[in-house]
């Protein structure tokens, strides 16, 4: 069998070609076109606003949190927004640098973020080569505004201790430990502390996202409701869920502040899952009969395991594998297959357009898993792993899981007249349809690198896409509470960068 070379093949066609080269725009600022409105809060009060949430509210993209990205987080430009309206000052836990990355006592313990640069030869996302220089045993002064804390799930925000730098690697989250009041403090509690006026609660998508990103080798968790004893990639019981997401509100609406919730996007819409099709193998004729030819002894199993009444013939033919020339499907692990490893066949299959490659798998299909082995290329002679696939059954539980927290985000805000709710769910199923999101200045889609809707690490928006989210904040506001606001004009923010150190 000839051995194949899929990381340039890979990284061309679904990394290169995509990669937009507008990557910056110039200063954001409001559309003057708009300064004859008069401003007003409506039936809020904006002068002590207080951002609780997750990465996606921090402003973390480019799988690192860095210094203009959160400069140009969601929550700050809500909050310049609301200065127009009445609203106070906003702080947020800035980090040192552009670099991304976090220390601890002068230790790299977080990676810097991603550039657009050279990979053996190929344009491709890279970390930047920098140090960090944001050290969390610096403790931030004062308490800030923005709660946005990279990597939490909804249970993490009552969770005392989760800031003392003891914990860190464990029990503690890093960029909590940066801002915590104490050693004991939790993440709701410092920020009902500042007795917000208004708030904006964004959580639950670390609940079911990390499981998605582990390509489903975590949990479904439903049924325990004990979030103690859940792994870091399991899905978190929607019960447990509600009954802290109601805790949380609860304490944020407790000095009377009004607010806004934001439901939780699906998996499926960001290019993390989108971007590898399940097909990106091109073969000619010749390569396809030997691969066909190694098959032949695993494809006669299966029938003998037919005969045997063993498995089904629809089984059989779910498991059997054929290349032909032209673009074929990746080989894949698939755990819910019956177990024939008795019989001495592996659960694997060829993928369908159901099944979700992950981004990461981008660089490895093709690539030998054993150098000394030419027939073991990840994804033809070797099946790709768990990890690398969503199949369909944890796709199910990623989307029950996400439908039953959006009901119970839905259901609160639709029954109290102090919450407005922005429907992100929505929102991103708009990007990612075909033509993606007309925000009337422009357009973003789900695209990786080309949409400037979404950044180099797949999963979180792009500067630009953030405006889009506080844009669709700012109307759910307008809607709820009969406020008038500026918007923002997200043509004026960045999308992707390129590696500062040349290619």
């Amino acid at each position: 069998m000839k051995t194949m070379k899929m990381n340039s093949i890979t990284r061309k066609a679904l990394l290169a070609s995509a990669i937009s080269l507008a990557l910056a725009g110039c200063a954001p600022e409001f559309d003057n076109s708009v300064k004859d409105i008069r401003y007003k809060a409506g039936s809020a009060d904006f002068s002590n606003y207080v951002a609780v949430g997750d990465s996606l509210t921090a402003g973390y993209a480019d799988g690192a949190l860095y210094l203009d990205g959160q400069k140009n987080s969601f929550p700050a430009m809500l909050a310049s927004a609301f200065s127009k309206a009445g609203g106070g000052d906003f702080t947020q836990p800035l980090v040192s640098d552009n670099n991304g990355g976090l220390l601890l006592g002068g230790n790299p313990i977080a990676e810097t973020r991603l550039v657009l640069g050279l990979v053996d030869g190929d344009k491709a996302p890279k970390r930047l080569e920098a140090t960090p220089t944001t050290d969390i045993a610096v403790p931030v002064d004062p308490m800030p505004n923005n709660m946005g804390v990279p990597g939490a799930k909804s249970f993490h925000l009552g969770a005392p201790g989760y800031g003392d730098i003891s914990g860190v690697g464990t029990s503690a989250n890093p960029y909590y430990v940066r801002f915590a009041s104490s050693s004991t403090s939790t993440v709701i509690g410092d920020a009902a502390a500042q007795q917000p006026t208004f708030f904006t609660l964004w959580i639950g998508n670390n609940d079911v996202l990390f499981y998605a990103l582990s390509g489903g080798t975590g949990e479904d968790q439903t049924g325990n409701l004990d979030p103690t004893s859940y792994g870091p990639d399991d899905i978190t019981d929607p019960n447990v869920f509600a009954g802290t997401y109601q805790q949380l509100l609860a304490a944020l609406k407790a000095s009377g502040a009004k607010g806004v919730l934001v439901t939780i996007p699906d998996v499926k819409d960001i290019p993390y899952f989108t971007t590898v099709p399940y097909n990106p193998v091109p073969l000619d004729q010749a390569t396809a009969d030997q691969l066909n030819a190694a098959y032949a002894a695993y494809n006669g199993g299966l029938q003998q395991m037919v005969q045997n009444s063993v498995i089904t013939a629809e089984e059989a033919e779910q498991r059997t594998i054929q290349f032909a020339a032209g673009q074929n499907a990746v080989v894949i692990e698939d755990e819910d297959l019956t177990d024939l490893s008795g019989f001495g066949l592996p659960s694997m299959r060829q993928a369908t357009a159901e099944d979700l490659i992950v981004l990461t798998a981008s660089s490895k299909i093709g690539t030998l898993a054993d150098e000394d082995d030419p027939n073991s290329a990840w994804g033809v002679g070797k099946p790709l792993e768990d990890g690398d696939v969503l199949v369909a059954s944890e796709r199910s539980s990623i989307e029950t899981a996400t439908t039953a927290y959006n009901v119970t985000i839905r259901d609160l805000a639709n029954a109290d007249a102090d919450l407005a709710l922005m429907d992100a769910n929505a929102l991103m199923a708009q990007v990612s349809a075909p033509g993606g999101l007309d925000f009337g200045t422009g357009r973003i889609t789900a695209a990786f690198g080309s949409g400037n809707g979404f950044s180099l690490d797949g999963v979180h928006p792009t500067q630009r896409g953030y405006a889009v989210v506080a844009n669709a904040v700012l109307d759910a506001v307008e809607q709820a509470f009969g406020a008038t606001l500026p918007r923002l004009e997200p043509m004026d923010y960045p999308t992707i960068f390129l590696d500062p150190n040349g290619p």
